[in-house]
């Protein structure tokens, strides 16, 4: 039986990539795609742009959610924290990738988090993960006599600066160094 997924931020670049990936790994079936009122889009099928039919409409209405077993968000703060509340209360896991939490938003997650399954990281990629172990490496090497400074570029939509994996990167060193 394919597992049951939800996307938030469906007509996004990663809502869309999340699609493509879904749609194209065995085991996963789409249960619902999200987005804003207002978004391309609403109400279309969360395939169109790809060429690919699903019968699942992108819509606005986390009712949506109670369908899926698991949703995947990399949405904004404010967005994920409302589809966490919906989550919890439809005892739906969440994947998050959104960054940009503050202090409040991250208790909020590990709160829900005592009542549902959550992965929260601000970067899903093997590479990066294997990059924050070797930061923190580098930084217990180095703790005398160096400064560490985290440069980052990105392109021009980024709609985080700094982002979530630099963010995490100056948490490592910080902890590394005490």
């Amino acid at each position: 039986m394919p597992m049951k997924i939800a996307i938030a931020g469906a007509s996004g670049r990663m809502g869309q990539m999340l699609i493509e990936a879904a749609l194209g790994t065995p085991g996963f079936t789409i249960a619902a795609a999200l987005d804003r009122e207002g978004s391309p889009l609403q109400g279309r099928d969360c395939g169109e742009t790809l060429g690919r039919a699903t019968g699942v409409r992108v819509g606005a209405d986390l009712a949506a959610l109670a369908a899926a077993e698991v949703l995947i968000d990399f949405t904004r703060p404010e967005a994920t924290l409302r589809h966490l509340d919906a989550c919890v209360a439809a005892g739906v896991k969440v994947v998050i990738g959104t960054t940009g939490f503050d202090a409040a938003g991250k208790q909020a997650i590990r709160a829900a988090s005592e009542r549902i399954a959550i992965v929260f990281a601000p970067n899903m990629s093997v590479g990066v993960n294997a990059t924050f172990k070797l930061i923190e490496m580098a930084a217990r090497m180095l703790n005398q006599g160096y400064d560490i400074e985290i440069i980052e570029a990105h392109h021009r939509h980024k709609v985080d600066a700094p982002s979530g994996t630099a963010l995490r990167m100056g948490e490592v060193v910080a902890a590394a160094l005490g």
